[in-house]
């Protein structure tokens, strides 16, 4: 886990090195183990470290092929590294190392870009070819890691983070207006967008090849949506889908337990975490240790998360930190979390203080339930939304029902103060058009006071809801709970829990894995994905381990990975005194240099 730099010049062109040092700069925290830089002609590559497995400095990067034609920037881990080790070893292949670097090197010089599949894990990497004079730079499926890319009078230029492009002084920083609408509408910029209109993130799931200082158009090589849109009708035993679940999550948290240091786990206090904990006693993960954040605001309410993730970690024989943050720190912590932040989001900031949590212990690799929602259709929109698209449609058939929800939708969004309610019927007569309407954060006629009107009517050109959506997910599956998973896995998940996730623990040099977040673990369990409606409240993972976890967190309810941010950020939130998301988001658009303050 690391943070990559490159840059491929153009004809001519010469990169300066200082350059590309300041881009490595910037992520120092991304890799305090150690830097490395390499030059050859039209090329630059350079990289930090975070030493997580193979911790000898051979196996420091960018590292070279033994015949010296391969080179490679990479930021990730692949779990399946060993397998593929002793696979190439039958081929004749030799290393130098013990590191899954050296792998993915070895599996390109055999296969070219037919080795992705190949590959199990989160990971962006950057490969060149000496011969060829261009390079190959790849994603992991569900974008579990970051990578951005920029044209330059100069060349191409790709990091790990979008700062990091900016930080060489090459790349412009005009807003993108659409980039940055994207943010306004659903409180993360959705990608390839992002808050720079210079600046693309390579989309998940995809690779493309670099040559002659430029990047070529990328290409899909595994969409996660797929699994979504494949779902049968099929009816399976309970049985069989319990049985097949479990075997393929044990099997998930196994692959994400390979390292050379010890791995800890957060404890939120909820069916995920808990039960991934659970998984990984059960999969052998000795003297366990595991991390609560805590807030005196929640104290005595059921969005403190302490007392039932003590309950689990006793349950489990799991060593249990509990650590509490306070309104003070989080102001003195604010401008450090802010710079670390790489592109606007109203979310992350209890992992970056679970991630203080787990540094603060001297941990560097600790596992998260981040995805489990989404796998596992636990948030309550899965059973919501279908029913509100359902009434819409009796509306609509009725004499006067149109006029009705039109009424009522005006008279909701007076009491609320959100704009979002004027659009309820128009947007609920589709599951994608529901999901905007229940995940959004302003509506699109906010914008013009947000954006600035000319800003405003340059992104909301053609705006459609369903559109929007379908163009970050792609054609939806039939079934509206799968559409749902598939939205939410593409949007909400990739857009804002995952890249929080990245730069959150990452600040801290901590690696975050995601056994819930895992190509191969939705591949395994795609075929059951339509009979988990039959085990509500997230029954299935619930149940996975060998010792169930406790009743007394299966029966609490949901209250989400909260932080008091709106009572700690009320004197600075907006004039009105909006608080909340909406007022979080006006907070960093003054940060981040958005066109409304």
């Amino acid at each position: 886990m690391c943070g990559l730099v490159g840059a491929f010049e153009r004809s001519g062109a010469d990169v300066i090195d200082e350059h590309l040092r300041a881009a490595l700069a910037h992520m120092v925290r991304r890799g305090p183990d150690g830097e490395g830089t390499w030059r050859d002609e039209g090329v630059v590559l350079g990289h930090r470290r975070l030493a997580i497995i193979d911790l000898d400095p051979r196996a420091a990067q960018p590292m070279h092929s033994a015949d010296g034609r391969y080179t490679i920037a990479f930021n990730g881990e692949i779990y399946n590294y060993r397998e593929l080790r002793r696979e190439l070893a039958t081929q004749g292949v030799s290393f130098r190392t013990t590191s899954d670097t050296e792998v993915i090197l070895a599996l390109f010089a055999h296969l070219g870009e037919a080795m992705l599949p190949h590959l199990q894990g989160m990971f962006a990497f950057v490969i060149w070819d000496r011969l060829a004079k261009r390079a190959f730079a790849a994603r992991d499926p569900y974008g579990i890691k970051p990578l951005y890319y920029a044209e330059t009078s100069q060349g191409a230029l790709v990091a790990s983070q979008v700062k990091a492009l900016l930080a060489t002084g090459l790349v412009s920083r005009e807003p993108d207006v659409h980039g940055q609408a994207g943010f306004w509408l659903l409180g993360s910029v959705p990608e390839p967008r992002t808050w720079f209109r210079a600046v693309r993130a390579m989309p998940a799931g995809h690779f493309a090849w670099i040559e002659q200082g430029k990047v070529g158009p990328p290409r899909c090589w595994w969409d996660i949506g797929n699994a979504w849109r494949a779902g049968s009708g099929d009816r399976r035993p309970d049985s069989e889908v319990r049985d097949h679940v479990r075997v393929a999550l044990k099997e998930s948290v196994a692959r994400h337990l390979v390292a050379d240091v010890p791995v800890g786990v957060f404890l939120s206090g909820g069916i995920d975490s808990g039960a991934l904990a659970g998984l990984m006693v059960e999969a052998g993960a000795r003297a366990l240790e595991g991390f609560t954040i805590t807030y005196d605001e929640f104290s005595g309410r059921p969005e403190d998360e302490a007392p039932v993730a003590a309950r689990v970690a006793a349950h489990y024989g799991i060593k249990h930190h509990v650590r509490r943050v306070t309104r003070d720190e989080f102001l003195s912590d604010l401008p450090r979390i802010l710079d670390a932040m790489d592109q606007p989001s109203i979310d992350g900031i209890n992992t970056w203080y679970a991630s203080k949590a787990t540094v603060e212990k001297g941990l560097k690799v600790v596992v998260s339930g981040v995805g489990g929602d989404e796998l596992f259709q636990g948030y309550e929109s899965f059973r919501q939304l279908p029913r509100l698209v359902k009434a819409r449609r009796t509306m609509g058939a009725l004499p006067g029902g149109v006029s009705a929800m039109q009424w009522w939708a005006e008279w909701r969004a007076k009491q609320t103060n959100n704009a979002r309610w004027h659009c309820m019927p128009e947007w609920s007569r589709s599951i994608a058009g529901a999901w905007w309407l229940r995940r959004s954060l302003f509506a699109p006629r906010d914008l013009t006071s947000l954006m600035g009107a000319d800003a405003a009517d340059e992104a909301l050109r053609g705006f459609d809801a369903t559109h929007y959506v379908q163009a970050m997910s792609g054609p939806l599956s039939q079934d509206p709970r799968l559409a749902l998973g598939q939205i939410e896995s593409t949007t909400y998940l990739r857009n804002q829990l995952l890249r929080d996730s990245d730069w959150a623990s990452m600040d801290h040099g901590v690696e975050l894995r995601t056994p819930l977040v895992d190509a191969r673990l939705l591949r395994q369990v795609q075929p059951y994905l339509p009979d988990f409606r039959r085990f509500p409240n997230k029954e299935l993972l619930a149940r996975t381990p060998a010792n169930p976890l406790p009743d007394s967190v299966l029966r609490r309810r949901k209250t989400g990975f909260g932080v008091p941010v709106a009572r700690w950020l009320a004197p600075r939130l907006t004039p009105s005194g909006e608080s909340g998301s909406r007022g979080l988001a006006k907070l960093l658009s003054i940060h981040y240099g958005a066109t409304a303050a």
